[in-house]
């Protein structure tokens, strides 16, 4: 039955090896019960509301990947994407949070129809390489601010706009979980997120900044103020359309890059090159981000943390099956997520923003043309405080650098569309 059901095969595995890959899966990414609610929060959206939409969108997701592509990797609303949503889309654009729940929704739904007619991978070969390993670097950079913000290292100054805080007890407590975070990662301990966050919650209990829960356990918080309140007419008018562009965009490298990257690591990739079952992770990707958005969450992609239980052995759905299992217990456990402080989970956002930033030295710049695009892509997205404008600069700057050069042949067709595209965005954003 199990292998009907996961493509289980005792000859290579074993059923305790599955379950203990799905346990460390689910501990390497369990911090974002944590960090998703207290950033879309920000957002407006209700905290207990969103620890209910985050497990289940993360179960959802991961047994589609369970069941129906069998296949060792999870999901969850993805870390970058969720702080596009929050501070780019509704806090930055000014838009309320079921209107971007609405762009979220579209998103997905243009995703599904993009990966049935075969044209999502073609606009992945599109993207020169160096453009595409620079989005999780400046989203890296971005995060990162962000969580120096919510521990109040970096603050506002009228003078040079931003400067060092005051060591305050929400600094040093930051700053203690990013060191036990960091420590640990460097000794290769599983769950260090997890355990970062957790231990600077404890330290805050023992010097009176947070109170213990009445009860370690309760039944789930409604989700209703959440679920289904998306505003999708809303979110298709004309100012938005940049925004659909860049979730779509950016979900696309995120979800295709940690697929294959997952896909060599559990032995899915032919010799050829080709992955199996690409088709079937993509649209399961897909209809799993708009679940999330008529539950109430950001966009929900699939995780590079599944790669740790991969390592630990993990090889069919049985694993994923373990850890959508274990997301739906979380629910459970909620009065231990309420009372983890924002400085808390603000490493969560440094340590990851560094996991996403550690890949730069793998992007080619020789060219002129790479070079400018990649630095404008990464620098820009933390100081306009915008993904979207990251990238819309980027692919600009090297199809102009392109063009002038007289390199034509180097610009794939998709990439006169996505400057078009761009330059619509920027013009957009220049009459709002």
């Amino acid at each position: 039955m199990l292998t009907r059901i996961f493509q289980f095969n005792s000859e290579t595995s074993s059923i305790s090896k599955e379950i203990g890959a799905g346990i460390t899966t689910f501990l390497t990414m369990s911090y974002i019960l944590f960090v998703n609610p207290m950033i879309l929060s920000d957002a407006g959206m209700n905290f207990n509301a969103v620890v209910t939409a985050t497990a289940l969108a993360a179960a959802f997701g991961t047994l589609l990947m369970a069941l129906w592509v069998k296949v060792p990797l999870a999901m969850a609303p993805g870390m970058g994407l969720n702080a596009f949503f929050a501070y780019s889309l509704v806090v930055g654009e000014g838009i309320n949070w079921e209107t971007g729940l609405g762009v979220v929704f579209i998103s997905g739904v243009a995703f599904l129809i993009l990966t049935f007619v075969g044209f999502r991978e073609k606009i992945v070969n599109a993207i020169p390489l160096s453009l595409r390993l620079s989005i999780p670097a400046g989203i890296g950079l971005f995060i990162t601010f962000i969580g120096f913000q919510n521990m109040n290292l970096i603050v506002p100054d009228d003078s040079t706009m931003l400067a060092l805080g005051d060591f305050s007890t929400e600094a040093v407590m930051g700053l203690v979980g990013l060191t036990i975070i960091l420590i640990l990662e460097s000794k290769k301990v599983k769950g260090s997120i997890l355990i970062g966050i957790l231990s600077t919650t404890l330290l805050a209990i023992f010097f009176g900044e947070a109170s213990l829960p009445e009860s370690f356990y309760s039944m789930p918080p409604s989700i209703q103020p959440t679920a289904f309140q998306l505003d999708i007419s809303a979110a298709l008018s004309w100012g938005l359309i940049g925004a659909i562009f860049s979730f779509m965009f950016v979900d696309l490298f995120d979800s295709v890059g940690t697929l294959v990257a997952c896909s060599y690591e559990s032995d899915l990739v032919e010799e050829d090159g080709t992955i199996q079952k690409i088709d079937k992770m993509l649209s399961a990707d897909a209809i799993a981000t708009v679940f999330g958005a008529m539950m109430g969450t950001s966009t929900t992609t699939t995780y590079i943390e599944s790669a740790s239980g991969i390592e630990d052995g993990g090889r069919t759905g049985l694993t994923a099956f373990t850890v959508a299992m274990l997301f739906l217990a979380a629910l459970f456990l909620t009065p231990i997520i309420g009372i983890v402080p924002s400085y808390a989970t603000a490493p969560a956002l440094v340590a990851v923003g560094i996991f996403m930033f550690k890949n730069i030295t793998k992007i080619p710049m020789e060219h002129w043309a790479d070079t400018v695009a990649v630095f404008m892509i990464i620098i820009l997205m933390p100081l306009t405080y915008s993904i979207s404008m990251g990238l819309t600069f980027g692919f600009l700057f090297w199809t102009l650098l392109k063009s002038v050069s007289g390199n034509f042949d180097e610009i794939h067709p998709v990439m006169w569309v996505i400057a078009i595209l761009s330059a619509g965005n920027l013009w957009i954003e220049s009459l709002c």
